[in-house]
């Protein structure tokens, strides 16, 4: 599997992998796509990485957009979101996908990362749920963070508009 940064002409088929991943997903309003494409649109995709399978075909997708803490950039990333085409899920492309774009936030100087998601699976990674951290709106059990320094802010998170 190699995972690599997207370029342009891969735009549709990660609007396509995005779409299949989500289809009859519980907790998806199928937007997905549409949120990883206006990010692009307005330049606030700050990282979109794919996951190439050996046919050579994108199979699965990552992004990370900032988000704000307490309206101002503390330079945290929000990871949103993880796409695997449904017949490539359980083979750990999604894990790939997540440890790569970690590893290169934390090279970036990134202070950390925050994201909405089940926390059996995100724990693996070094995401937990901190009660100095809020998202509103959303069940706090599964809104995770991951500081990559000592010090966690305290505050309310704020995805980029595209999330809304």
């Amino acid at each position: 599997m190699l995972i690599r940064e997207e370029n342009k002409e891969d735009t549709i088929v990660i609007t396509v992998v995005i779409d299949l991943a989500f289809t009859n997903h519980p907790h998806s309003i199928n937007n997905e796509s549409k949120i990883v494409n206006k990010l692009r649109s307005e330049e606030k995709l700050a990282l979109s990485l794919v996951a190439i399978n050996t046919d050579g075909n994108i199979v699965g997708h990552i992004a990370f957009s900032k988000v704000l803490i307490n309206d101002c950039d503390s330079n945290w990333f929000g990871l949103a979101p993880l796409s695997v085409l449904p017949e490539f899920q359980n083979q750990g492309i999604g894990s790939q996908l997540v440890k790569e774009g970690l590893n290169h936030l934390i090279r970036a100087g990134a202070n950390g990362c925050v994201l909405l998601g089940e926390p059996d699976y995100y724990s693996r990674f070094g995401f937990k749920h901190d009660d100095q951290l809020s998202l509103p709106g959303v069940p706090q059990g599964y809104f995770l963070a991951f500081p990559f320094c000592d010090k966690t802010p305290i505050g309310k998170v704020k995805f980029d508009k595209a999330f809304d």
